[in-house]
């Protein structure tokens, strides 16, 4: 059985929970868009034109929607590449299948908790980076 097929079991979940992580990703910017609309912030004079707006301004709320979406651009991608990685050492399904739904809760959750100003929100974060950094060493080990 080759790694990069979907009869992989491993592979299987790593192309499932990537696609949820590459979704969520891609809703992001709907959301900051809807923010900007319902604020009125507008970060370009001639968006804040279009809609009636006089000019740009900052908001709270938007800036935090960005930043959680920046924060995913900063992440996931990474975890794209190691967890691809890390399927070359051929791990237990059960453990991949693990790591994967791990990081994709604690991504969830790390964008929900940043907008409720959540104090879980380094909790979150942590979990994600955890999961890459083992991804990461073990297959560095495998590789020595």
């Amino acid at each position: 059985m080759a790694v990069w097929e979907l009869d992989n079991p491993a592979f299987a979940s790593f192309a499932f929970y990537s696609s949820i992580l590459a979704l969520k990703m891609l809703l992001m910017a709907p959301l900051t868009g809807y923010y900007r609309m319902s604020r009125g912030a507008f970060a370009n004079p001639e968006d804040a034109k279009k809609f009636g707006t006089k000019g740009t301004k900052t908001d709270a709320d938007v800036e935090r929607v960005r930043r959680a979406h920046q924060n995913d651009l900063e992440n996931i991608p990474v975890f794209f590449v190691i967890a691809s990685m890390y399927l070359l050492t051929q791990p237990s399904t059960f453990l991949a299948t693990m790591l994967f739904r791990v990081f994709t809760l604690a991504r969830i959750l790390h964008t929900i908790f940043y907008l409720n100003e959540s104090s879980l929100r380094p909790l979150s974060f942590l979990v994600g980076e955890l999961i890459s950094i083992f991804m990461a060493g073990s297959t560095l080990l495998y590789l020595w």
